[in-house]
Parts: C-alpha cells; sequence; structure tokens
C-alpha cells in the first residue's frame, strides 16, 4: 500500500476522490454484477463486501490521523 503524505485540505480532498473512485469502480462494479446476475446472498455478499472496504477505509484514515498526533 502507498503511503500519502496530507499537507492541506486540497491533498486529503485529492486523495478521497482517488479513493473513491477505487473502491465504486471495484466493489461498486462488483455490486452491479452481483445485482444483475446472481443471487440474494451474492448480492449481500458484494453488498457487504463495498461496506466492508468502505469501513477500512475510515479506519485507514483515523489511524494515520491518530499517528500523527
Amino acid at each position: 500500500m502507498e503511503t500519502t503524505t496530507i499537507q492541506s485540505r486540497a491533498d486529503f480532498a485529492q486523495w478521497a476522490i482517488e479513493r473513491v473512485s477505487a473502491i465504486i469502480a471495484e466493489q461498486g462494479g462488483n455490486l452491479a454484477l452481483a445485482a444483475r446476475e446472481g443471487s440474494d446472498e451474492t448480492i449481500a455478499a458484494a453488498a457487504n463486501a463495498l461496506g466492508q472496504t468502505i469501513v477500512d477505509t475510515l479506519l485507514e484514515v483515523f489511524d494515520g490521523l491518530v499517528d500523527a498526533e
């Protein structure tokens, strides 16, 4: 995983945009495919994976903020 140094709000906004784009491209795409072709279990698994990725990303940011203090 690449480390990013955030020194301003603009840096944070850029990081957030890039991270969200990556999450949506991968996990959102998986959810869309599951919704189109999958069973309820497949859709639930894809939705849970998307949610978990979002949680993991928020924790990653929080951990970075805590380490900086």
